[in-house]
């Protein structure tokens, strides 16, 4: 199966969201931030669910956020977290998506990615250069944090991609009726 040009193309378009955002958002703790790329990966996911697309959107997005890390080893660890989180997380995907709301299932794959994601970054770096403090501190100081913040953000954008998505479709079927 190909993915399509649209699929591209809005898979590339929530990918720089999170790279802008991810870009600018100011660093909380060591150099650490949210993670608003993984968001949107998590979003596509949602709305695509399509193995191959978020492969590409899991290695683009750990390039992206590896060019804006400030945290010391964390070029690798951010190619490292995403690949294995978009490999631990699209098959829960269909699981969680049966839930009887969007937004809960969005919210509930963006806290479990987000901490999965910020344990393999913190385990990756840990391994590669060391942490510039204990583990459990910048998971409890960064991670859940981020957690949060990623979690909100994703709902709020899964919310305005569903809508035009819904529009998008509405559209459609109109031109053809």
């Amino acid at each position: 199966m190909r993915i399509s040009t649209k699929d591209l193309a809005q898979a590339a378009l929530l990918v720089a969201v999170g790279f802008i955002l991810h870009a600018f958002f100011p660093p909380i703790v060591m150099g650490m931030k949210p993670d608003f790329a993984l968001a949107m990966m998590f979003i596509l996911l949602i709305v695509k669910h399509d193995f191959k697309l978020g492969f590409l959107v899991a290695i683009s997005t750990g390039i992206f956020t590896a060019l804006t890390t400030g945290f010391p080893g964390g070029q690798v660890a951010n190619i490292v977290d995403k690949i294995f989180t978009f490999i631990i997380i699209y098959p829960l995907i269909p699981v969680i998506t049966k839930l009887p709301s969007a937004k809960l299932a969005t919210g509930i794959i963006t806290v479990l990615g987000t901490m999965l994601s910020g344990s393999i970054f913190l385990a990756t770096a840990s391994l590669l250069v060391g942490l510039p403090g204990p583990f459990v501190v910048l998971f409890s100081t960064v991670v859940i944090p981020a957690a949060v913040v990623n979690t909100i953000t994703s709902v709020m954008v899964f919310s305005i991609v569903n809508f035009a998505l819904d529009v998008e479709v509405q559209g459609v079927e109109n031109e053809v009726l």
